[in-house]
């Protein structure tokens, strides 16, 4: 078994992740990983600096904000993606979710409310 086999929460009983995009974010990483992206001593040391850098009145209710930013700097190292592209798609994230009415899904692309 290996380190992100262990780690793959399972709990019958409860909710593992608060929001669903906690559990896609893990997923990302478990993926990135599973393809070579990083070795899991990379990401572990990684994820480590970031919870680290946000300094001791972090209280952990941030970890997956943490875990992307922990993503985006490795894909950034590991020229997976550029800073400038992933400027542009959370500015395009940003935009479709202000032209989203409430209560749809929100997609990309999204046309402006009228």
């Amino acid at each position: 078994m290996s380190a992100p086999d262990r780690l793959i929460p399972s709990r019958d009983d409860e909710r593992v992740f608060a929001e669903p995009w906690q559990a896609q974010a893990f997923a990302l990483v478990l993926e990135l990983h599973g393809r070579g992206a990083f070795t899991w001593t990379e990401w572990a040391a990684a994820l480590s600096d970031e919870i680290r850098a946000a300094g001791p009145d972090d209280d952990g209710s941030r970890y997956y904000d943490h875990l992307l930013a922990t993503i985006e700097r490795l894909a950034v190292k590991k020229r997976l993606t550029a800073e400038q592209e992933l400027a542009d798609r959370r500015a395009a994230w940003a935009q479709a979710y202000r032209n989203t009415p409430h209560g749809r899904p929100v997609e990309l692309g999204a046309e402006p409310l009228p």
